[in-house]
């Protein structure tokens, strides 16, 4: 985000009368916030542009509070994604060539600590890519053996 899609995000806010929530500028892959600081994490369709979505989900999973939800929608590549459309600046910009399977996405998410994932596909959006919610919940925090 720029500085002036935050500063638009704080008037529209102030304009609808919320006053609960902080916008802050950062990056995917280290988000401003302490760890266990968040309830649900949100993106519309920005992972895909990440260059290392494994950092980006453990990061998501790390600012998580025990019980917290991940709630994406993003763009899913078909399996059988074709090496020139993975390689399409065009596609990239797209949302497309960027983003990981079904399969890759579970697992990044499953190796980031998160639990009860479900990928519901809604729509394509390419011949090698469709639109998906995903969700994942982190687990509830448990008493250790001295606790």
């Amino acid at each position: 985000m720029t500085p002036e899609m935050l500063d638009l995000a704080r008037r529209n806010a102030a304009e609808a009368g919320v006053d609960n929530v902080v916008f802050l500028q950062g990056y995917l892959e280290e988000i401003p916030l302490p760890a266990a600081s968040v309830d649900v994490v949100i993106s519309n369709c920005v992972i895909n542009l990440a260059a290392d979505k494994r950092v980006v989900l453990r990061e998501a999973a790390r600012v998580l509070r025990p019980g917290g939800r991940f709630a994406v929608s993003d763009v899913l590549a078909d399996p059988d994604m074709d090496p020139a459309v993975r390689a399409d600046l065009d596609q990239w910009t797209g949302c497309v060539a960027g983003a990981l399977t079904r399969g890759d996405f579970e697992r990044a998410l499953t190796e980031a600590g998160l639990t009860e994932v479900d990928v519901i596909e809604s729509h394509r959006v390419h011949e090698h890519a469709a639109s998906a919610v995903i969700r994942a919940r982190k687990p509830e925090a448990t008493e250790d053996a001295h606790g």
